[in-house]
């Protein structure tokens, strides 16, 4: 935060602020949400093959876990997320973790398919060349890190042993006790991943994963048109994109400040004011930011979920 504002004028940062229109916060919020629920219908379709899950406990896990995300360091909102719907549903929550694997796996080959209609439909300005290298090269180390975790999960379903034992070579630098809890881990996770081979079941996945991002897409474009600014869809993506890789770098809790400076220098790739890119920044990540909180603390309320149950998941994982 402070390399994004230690050049900004605070007077136009409130000016701007001031001149945006707020009524397209709703219909931003609104869809956030949609893709939070899309979330939940996605993640059903990859647990059939354990149970039949409810939306009704799918939705509550998937917005506590999110919140948990913006409350928690490194990403514990994952296992947040496992833990409050595998105690709910009487599942291991290694065997549901598993599936949120695969959740995120097919989240990748989304942005990165989001990233190729980028790149062909979206002209950068002149002198973007930097912005455009630096894309591709963001796309294609996405491409192989998820094409690498494909790999490792396949070997360890097919060559389970084998592929543990190698684990275990690669973690004799690390403590012994590391390892020991690794191992089982690792051979109850991948216990747990099963997908449904029904046609309706797959179509079902591909379909929700296209529509979450849409509909994440949704409230940047939103948000734009709230400061008078009016963009193709595709520019939305750009941002959107960028922002997927800055959050992929370890920063704080709810990816404050690396959120916030992806966004902006996204925005300043199309000649808008430092000022009135930040103003956005801000309020593309307040809108999902302080919504998500209440919502999922909400949830805890409802389910009779205790907040030290969620930090505890979180820290012992």
């Amino acid at each position: 935060m402070g390399l994004l504002l230690r050049k900004i004028d605070f007077r136009q940062l409130a000016t701007a602020l001031r001149t945006m229109d707020y009524r397209f916060l709703v219909p931003a919020v609104l869809f956030t949400f949609i893709s939070y629920f899309l979330r939940a219908v996605r993640w059903k379709f990859l647990l059939i093959p354990e149970k039949n899950i409810s939306l009704k406990s799918l939705y509550p896990a998937t917005i506590i876990g999110y919140m948990a995300n913006n409350l928690l360091p490194a990403r514990l909102g994952e296992f947040v997320r496992a833990y409050v719907l595998a105690q709910r549903e009487g599942l291991e929550t290694p065997t549901v973790f598993a599936s949120l694997v695969i959740d995120r796996l097919f989240d990748g080959f989304t942005v990165i398919l989001m990233l190729l209609i980028t790149l062909l439909a979206l002209r950068l300005p002149q002198g973007m060349a930097d912005a455009d290298t630096a894309l591709k090269v963001g796309g294609i180390v996405t491409f192989l890190l998820y094409c690498t975790v494909i790999v490792f999960l396949f070997l360890l379903k097919q060559q389970t042993m084998k592929t543990l034992a190698f684990v275990k070579l690669m973690l004799k630098p690390f403590p012994a006790q590391f390892s020991e809890h690794l191992i089982p881990l690792l051979g109850s996770f991948i216990a747990g991943i099963r997908m449904s081979a029904r046609g309706g079941h797959i179509a079902a996945v591909l379909v929700s994963s296209v529509l979450i991002w849409t509909f994440a897409v949704l409230p940047v474009d939103m948000i734009l048109q709230a400061f008078g600014i009016h963009l193709p869809i595709t520019a939305s993506m750009f941002i959107m994109v960028l922002l997927v890789f800055a959050v992929m770098v370890p920063a704080s809790p709810g990816f404050i400040g690396t959120y916030h400076y992806a966004c902006f220098k996204g925005l300043s790739t199309f000649g808008i004011a430092e000022s009135t890119s930040i103003s956005i920044a801000l309020i593309i990540h307040g809108s999902a930011f302080f919504p998500v909180i209440i919502a999922g603390f909400y949830h805890l309320w409802s389910g009779k979920i205790s907040l030290s149950a969620v930090r505890k998941a979180g820290a012992t994982r």
